[in-house]
C-alpha cells in the first residue's frame, strides 16, 4: 500500500497495520455478529499491542469457529484446552472464558429480542461521533460514552471492556470518527455516516 502523506500515525509503517488504518479502523460497522466480534478482539487485546491482535486475528477467527456465538457458547472444557494449546491465539484463559460467556451474553440479548448493533450504537444516539484531531494529543483515551456502554456491558455479563479499551472499540467500529483532521481517511470515513 503506498505511502499517503498525512495518515494517522499511531499505525506507523507495518502494511498490516497500514491497510488496517487505510480500510477498516473507523468505517461504522452495524452487523450484531461482526461488533461482536470485534469487541472479543478487543478484549483479547487488552495489555497487548493492537498489531498482535491483527497479527492473530486469522489465526484467532479460524480457532473460534468464525467467532459465531452460537457455536462459542456452547464451548466446555476440552475447547478451553484446545484454544491454550493454540499457538495462532492468545492463550489466556480469562480471555478465552470471557469470549464464551460474552456470545452467551450475546445470544441471550437476540434471544430475548434485543438487537446487539442497535444498543451499542444507542450510546451515540445511533451516529458516528464526529470529532476533528489535530493531532494524536488531541484525541481522548475515554470519554462519557465509553464509560457509559463499558459500565453497561459489564452489568450484562461482558469482561474485559474497560472504557479506554471501549473507547477503541468504538473508534475502531466507526462509532467515532478519530482520525487526526490531516489525515485523508478523515473526510473519507465523515462521508461513510449515512445514518
Amino acid at each position: 500500500m503506498s505511502d499517503v502523506s498525512g495518515r494517522c500515525g499511531w499505525c506507523g509503517t507495518d502494511p498490516l497495520y497500514v491497510a488496517y488504518h487505510d480500510s477498516e479502523w473507523g468505517v461504522p460497522e452495524y452487523d450484531s455478529r461482526a461488533l461482536w466480534e470485534k469487541l472479543v478482539l478487543d478484549g483479547f487485546q487488552a495489555g497487548l499491542a493492537w498489531i498482535t491482535i491483527l497479527r492473530k486475528r486469522e489465526g484467532m477467527r479460524d480457532a473460534f469457529d468464525g467467532f459465531d456465538p452460537e457455536i462459542i457458547a456452547r464451548y466446555g472444557e476440552a475447547d478451553i484446552e484446545r484454544l491454550l494449546g493454540d499457538a495462532r491465539i492468545i492463550r489466556s484463559r480469562a480471555k478465552i472464558t470471557s469470549a464464551i460467556r460474552g456470545a452467551k451474553v450475546w445470544l441471550d440479548m437476540r434471544d430475548g429480542g434485543e438487537d446487539f448493533s442497535a444498543w451499542l450504537w444507542s450510546f451515540v444516539d445511533g451516529q458516528t461521533v464526529q470529532n476533528a484531531p489535530a493531532a494524536l494529543t488531541d484525541v481522548p483515551t475515554q470519554t462519557p460514552q465509553s464509560v457509559a456502554m463499558a459500565k453497561a456491558l459489564k452489568a450484562r455479563g461482558f469482561n474485559f471492556c474497560g472504557p479506554v479499551i471501549v473507547y477503541a472499540f468504538m473508534q475502531a467500529t466507526g462509532m467515532v470518527n478519530d482520525h487526526l483532521t490531516g489525515c485523508p481517511r478523515h473526510a473519507e470515513v465523515r462521508a461513510m455516516d449515512g445514518r
